[in-house]
């Protein structure tokens, strides 16, 4: 979790807003218990690896949770697994395997993709398999109200009865396409009978041969809305603060999640929903037909792929809102963002020996949760300031840059001149602040070991050098570039200097 200097910060005197999907709109954050905050995210139907999707959405709410508390407030994080769907169950006959092995293994490879991009563990993980008495009591209760009815085993919510229907989607009953809720057929071959074709599965019969669990309707499984439903109420009942996914599931999965709580409870289901852009890749939507899809592990596994930071940083650096672009240009530049932070975040550990820091070989050195910065400071406010406005990440991003590039500088100067011209007081401020910062964000950079420092020698350096010069007086800059960017990615900076001479430090 976050460091106990950011869990005990006070709550700002300045104001929170952010865009509700609800009302179309940024508003001012009040939750429904001062200084605590209820937030539940939508997770993973767990039958495939994680994609950059997935990298997405759950980078930025990752750091909506930490700027939250950030900012004072106890949050209690709540994420679900679908490990009840057809998609699995497909998965599952395909590798003549199980449903529930096959939901077992792709949950432990969510875990694992999200620990390499630095997302925090949900407070609190649930399952719909571990949710089932709570799901069946809720369509019971929508069952008694006259808003779900039974049909050969199945049950069916009856949207025309639920009149706020459409009002988190903007979508008028007329111009919905039926069938958006997964299996709708209405021939009579397979059982099925509804009686409006908008109507959704809140339970589904078992066909011959599907695992099933038992139920007052016969055997079956839940659909695939209620099981976040019951979740929800579970953990938090009947309202919560903020309700968090993908703009792909603003319809049908959250107005059908609004439908059918608020119809069982009578309570709003959430004050705030917050929603993240989609995901394009070359131009084009992420998806498999069309061979564009990636997952996380394949993009950070290969052999040019970027650090899992150079990966989140690209994620924050655009709008959450907005439509994201994952081209092999972007990528790049994010590797050579992420190198300059980097940079910045080392400085303590490159410089502050040379600075006269006493406290270097301190076990703490380095550790956020060590560190008491000046919340009143222009750069701490401003950090502040653009946060809260809707969470404007690259606004903050930039703020972290420019305190890295400062920092850089200042490593120049000791490097090549022995001393910085900025008291070494001030340098410590000012990486301690960008440390705290960065952390808030997600974004880390660990002091440099054998495995992050270069294995080349001194010899082979001044010969990549050599030739670079070489490529340089050839006017193939184009080698010239690429000498110099696998010089840095193995952690040499080169600094050209007047005359055609080219100092480096590691």
């Amino acid at each position: 979790m976050l460091d106990s200097w950011v869990r005990d910060r006070s709550s700002s005197a300045m104001p929170l807003s952010l865009y509700n999907s609800l009302t179309r709109r940024k508003e001012p954050f009040t939750p429904l218990s001062p200084g605590e905050v209820k937030m539940y995210c939508c997770g993973v139907t767990a039958y495939d690896y994680c994609h950059l999707g997935h990298a997405r959405s759950y980078i930025v709410w990752d750091t909506v949770r930490r700027y939250l508390m950030w900012r004072g407030y106890q949050v209690r994080y709540v994420q679900n697994f679908t490990d009840i769907d057809d998609k699995i169950l497909n998965r599952a006959r395909q590798e003549n395997s199980t449903m529930q092995t096959v939901a077992d293994r792709y949950t432990q490879a969510y875990f694992e993709d999200m620990a390499r991009l630095n997302i925090l563990e949900a407070d609190v993980y649930t399952y719909a398999t571990q949710t089932l008495d709570g799901i069946q009591r809720l369509i019971r209760e929508l069952e008694q109200k006259g808003i779900a009815y039974p049909a050969n085993g199945d049950v069916y919510y009856a949207v025309r009865k639920f009149d706020g229907y459409g009002k988190l989607s903007g979508r008028k009953l007329e111009d919905m396409q039926a069938g958006a809720s997964g299996r709708v057929t209405t021939d009579a071959t397979d059982g099925s009978i509804k009686r409006d074709p908008f109507d959704f599965a809140l339970w589904k019969g078992a066909k011959p041969g599907e695992p099933f669990w038992e139920s007052p309707w016969g055997p079956g499984r839940p659909g695939w809305h209620i099981e976040c439903s019951a979740m929800v109420r579970e953990q938090f009942g009947n309202t919560i603060d903020i309700h968090v996914g993908g703009a792909d599931l603003i319809f049908p999965h959250h107005e059908n999640e609004i439908a059918q709580s608020e119809a069982a409870t009578g309570h709003p289901l959430s004050r705030y929903w917050l929603h993240n852009g989609m995901v394009n890749v070359g131009g084009e939507k992420m998806s498999k037909s069309l061979g564009n899809f990636t997952t996380i592990r394949a993009l950070l596994d290969a052999p040019d792929g970027p650090d899992p930071m150079a990966l989140r940083l690209f994620v924050l650096q655009a709008q959450y809102r907005k439509p994201i672009d994952f081209t092999d240009a972007a990528i790049a530049s994010a590797k050579n963002s992420w190198h300059t932070l980097q940079e910045g975040l080392r400085f303590g550990y490159t410089s502050g020996a040379a600075l006269g820091w006493t406290d270097v070989d301190n076990p703490d050195f380095g550790n956020a949760g060590a560190m008491r910065i000046d919340r009143t400071s222009a750069t701490v406010q401003a950090f502040e300031a653009t946060m809260d406005d809707d969470f404007n990440t690259p606004g903050a991003i930039a703020i972290l840059f420019d305190l890295a590039k400062e920092l850089r500088r200042a490593r120049n100067l000791i490097v090549h001149e022995g001393q910085a011209d900025v008291s070494p007081e001030q340098l410590r401020q000012d990486w301690q602040t960008l440390v705290c910062l960065a952390q808030v964000l997600g974004l880390e950079a660990q002091p440099e070991t054998a495995s992050t420092t270069s294995a080349l020698t001194d010899a082979a350096i001044e010969e990549l050098i050599a030739q670079r010069q070489a490529a340089r007086q050839a006017k193939n800059f184009a080698e010239g570039d690429r000498i110099r960017d696998e010089l840095q990615a193995q952690g040499i900076t080169l600094i050209d200097k007047p005359g055609g001479v080219t100092e480096w430090h590691r």
